[in-house]
């Protein structure tokens, strides 16, 4: 059995004008738990960029693929036996069903689908998703989304994580600011 599943999310539909939202979208992956991100169908090299300055500033591992198509990927992703979970509002709701344990209780690697319009219908079939998952069932933010599912899905513990490699590390404290170099050691 293995001890954690790897997530990956899977951003459908970036268009230039979203390239802010596609980075907080990465951030957001990586902040709370996910391994790597791929932006589908499209070549965005300043998301790339990005989240390159992140992982040297601050940390990883933390992989971002940008340009394979959407469906090689999760093609890709199903031969390897692991799960396709989609983020809609239209989906089971997280609150009132018990669908993250299930998801957890399959014990396989999770790709998390996020778009950023409308998707096409067979996002929605049980060939393509394993799992279509609602955070709330009113229009919102596919970052938000994907936030609290990371959130349920590792339990919280994804807020312990140690990053590695990282130059910089923040200090919590109840006042102030405190950010310190990390020491890199050989």
């Amino acid at each position: 059995m293995k001890a954690v599943p790897k997530v990956v999310v899977l951003r459908w539909g970036h268009r230039p004008r979203d390239a802010r939202l596609t980075t907080h979208v990465a951030l957001a992956a990586r902040a709370f738990g996910a391994s790597g991100m791929i932006v589908s169908d499209v070549k965005d090299e300043s998301i790339q960029r990005s989240m390159r300055k992140v992982v040297e500033t601050w940390g990883g591992p933390f992989n971002l693929q940008v340009g394979p198509s959407w469906k090689a990927s999760i093609s890709e992703w199903k031969a390897k036996d692991g799960l396709v979970v989609h983020l809609t509002v239209y989906g089971e709701n997280i609150q009132k069903s018990n669908v993250i344990r299930r998801i957890r209780a399959a014990n396989k690697d999770v790709l998390v689908i996020v778009g950023s319009q409308k998707v096409p219908s067979e996002f929605f079939s049980h060939k393509l998703a394993d799992f279509n998952v609602a955070v709330g069932n009113q229009p919102h933010s596919e970052c938000s989304s994907l936030a609290v599912f990371l959130d349920r899905f590792f339990e919280g513990k994804e807020l312990e994580k140690e990053f590695e490699k990282g130059k910089l590390q923040i200090i919590p404290q109840k006042h102030g600011k405190k950010v310190v170099q990390k020491t890199v050691s050989s």
